[in-house]
């Protein structure tokens, strides 16, 4: 079964999501993590830290984290990540939300505001970076994933393909979606798609666990 066909599931799909209730954990005295600041462009170093380490050598990260080899790290992420680099600030703006919406909101609304804020963020990167950009990959299923959380399903599996068409051995796209389609109660089209990561990833061991999971073969055929 080719993933595509999968799409032909998606209305019903989007209709089980909306009907579900976000329930984040809360904390015990209804707000944040104690001694996390309420505003994330404060950039509280345990969430930095959180961060890739590219991110503290990033435009307005580096201001505030003043690492010592400051200089020489700038010249090296830029040497090994190209131009785009000077735009990467972005992304772990949308890394930092994200984790903000999944580990220290205490309400659905805000939980909801760092996940739609994050959006914008990838996109800034997405629009400026080439399609040979090493993270490109990565910043789309990231996108994905967020829209998929958002409820926003048909644009989130639109950018998990983009992201698989664009690097068809990597991986974690394939994952993101087999997570949702079997969160959902369609097994069959988790394991198709967990089935075409094998064939560009064999060696992948996140999917075969997933696969096994399903009682699929992790055996190429």
């Amino acid at each position: 079964m080719k993933i595509t066909h999968a799409f032909q599931h998606l209305a019903a799909i989007a209709a089980a999501v909306i009907a579900m209730t976000v329930s984040p954990a809360v904390m015990a005295d209804g707000g944040l993590v104690e001694g996390y600041p309420d505003n994330w462009q404060t950039l509280d170093p345990r969430e930095v830290n959180m961060l890739p380490e590219y991110c503290k050598y990033t435009q307005i990260y580096r201001s505030v984290v003043q690492a010592r080899d400051t200089a020489v790290q700038v010249k090296r992420w830029t040497a090994i990540l190209g131009p785009t680099f000077h735009a990467l600030h972005h992304y772990c703006n949308a890394i930092l939300k994200t984790n903000r919406a999944l580990l220290l909101s205490t309400t659905a609304q805000t939980r909801k505001f760092y996940l739609e804020s994050s959006i914008p963020e990838l996109d800034y990167v997405i629009n400026r970076a080439p399609k040979d950009f090493v993270l490109l990959p990565e910043i789309l299923t990231k996108k994905g994933e967020n829209q998929l959380r958002l409820n926003k399903v048909v644009l989130g599996m639109e950018t998990l393909q983009n992201a698989i068409a664009l690097k068809p051995d990597y991986w974690p796209p394939y994952t993101v979606l087999a997570d949702f389609y079997k969160e959902h109660n369609h097994p069959a089209e988790a394991r198709a798609v967990l089935e075409k990561a094998l064939e560009h990833s064999p060696d992948a061991e996140a999917v075969k666990r997933r696969l096994a999971a399903l009682g699929g073969s992790t055996a190429i055929k």
